[in-house]
């Protein structure tokens, strides 16, 4: 070794950030071990590496009377050398040696320690999301370059409408970080719901400042996505923080992930109302809820059902993964099928509790929020039982 080979490792330390110290010791442990195969290595010895110079030294060494190791030196147990003497026994052709064995062992440690720091770094960022420049892709995974390293988007991560072209540029969250050498370590997802919440929080100012919040996310990808979301702060419409400018925002969340459409629903505590929202584009005509099993009934005009349902039932399904509920989606004619007439509910029981009063012949209660004066909601139908009150 010579000073130009400290200066390589220098260079390898400024490039991959592995410490020079980790690279001399891996290089040190390398030698050392190449020296053991030597036909007249000593039982005892350890190799030291100029910082400076990069000159090799071998030294022997030899413990006090007594105080001998009771281990040989390539088993996997540190040994006190503090007490021994060293005596240098560096061979003559210990260069050559150096070259023929320690080369593989020296690249296998600093691809360790690089993928210890790549492990550290990176497992304290899952849910992050990345920006990569697509490598190539095979039957197990896209590869992606993230800069200073790369990454593996997993079959069953990659939305299935998409195609990941070589050179495209594309964002994506680190679901996980494994330790498997033989495979980049950082693991992407692009189908993940924390895609559609990162790439919003990116967009939209509001929800990166704390005064919008998405409380929720429903996706199925490549298809369509809920979020519902809530402003925490009085004169801010979360809905249109997220719309942007003449959609400008929900544009650019819709463009990165290829198409995939996106309902912003404003959240609300009352279930009726969120459960109503949350089936948009659909208009809703009313919600029964049943608290105990966690299932609402809606009504939607004959001609909104379908819409209200979606293709293969995806709107619907959204719906009940955005809100929680149950929801079975039933038209107005179904509804007067079955026993859905309201009456007001007996006089004796009318005490102004904020909620409408209307109940159905099966004895369920409107859940809709009572208008202000009223014991009854804004739907006429329930109006007319308070004979107009």
């Amino acid at each position: 070794m010579n000073k130009e080979t400290i200066e390589a490792l220098r260079q390898i330390e400024k490039e991959k950030s592995i410490p020079f110290d980790t690279l001399i010791e891996a290089l040190e442990d390398a030698l050392h071990s190449a020296y053991q195969k030597t036909p007249h290595a000593v039982p005892f010895s350890e190799v030291k590496i100029d910082r400076t110079d990069g000159q090799i030294h071998v030294y022997e060494l030899i413990f006090p009377e007594g105080h001998e190791p009771e281990v040989e030196q390539d088993e996997e147990t540190e040994i006190d050398t503090s007490m021994a003497e060293r005596v240098e026994i560096t061979p003559d052709d210990f260069g050559r040696i150096a070259a023929q064995t320690a080369k593989q062992v020296i690249y296998q440690r600093i691809r360790e320690a690089e993928q210890g720091i790549v492990f550290k770094e990176y497992s304290r960022r899952i849910g992050e999301i990345v920006t990569g420049i697509v490598q190539q892709s095979d039957s197990r995974y896209t590869l992606v370059d993230l800069g200073r390293v790369e990454a593996r988007l997993p079959k069953n991560e990659q939305v299935p409408t998409e195609r990941y072209e070589h050179g495209m540029r594309l964002k994506a969250v680190i679901k996980e970080v494994s330790q498997n050498p033989k495979e980049p370590p950082i693991i992407l997802s692009r189908r993940s719901e924390e895609l559609v919440r990162r790439l919003f929080e990116l967009e939209v100012p509001e929800i990166s400042d704390g005064l919008v919040e998405i409380v929720g996310v429903a996706r199925e990808p490549g298809y369509r996505s809920k979020i519902s979301v809530v402003s925490h702060s009085d004169g801010v419409d979360p809905v249109g923080a997220c719309v942007g400018p003449r959609g400008s925002r929900v544009r650019m969340v819709v463009s990165e992930l290829r198409g995939e459409k996106i309902d912003i629903i404003p959240f609300d505590d009352e279930p009726a109302r969120f459960v109503a929202k949350s089936l948009s584009p659909a208009r809703v005509r009313e919600v029964i809820l049943d608290d105990e099993h966690c299932e609402a009934t809606v009504v939607v005009p004959d001609d909104q059902r379908s819409l209200a349902i979606g293709k293969d039932g995806q709107n619907a399904r959204l719906a009940n993964r955005l809100t929680g509920w149950k929801i079975d989606i039933k038209s107005e004619t179904e509804m007067s099928e079955d026993d859905g007439v309201y009456e007001p509910v007996h006089v004796e029981t009318k005490v102004a509790d904020g909620r409408c009063h209307a109940l159905t012949s099966g004895g369920k209660r409107c859940p809709n929020a009572a208008e202000p004066g009223s014991l009854y909601c804004g739907m006429p139908q329930h109006q007319a039982l308070g004979g107009g009150q």
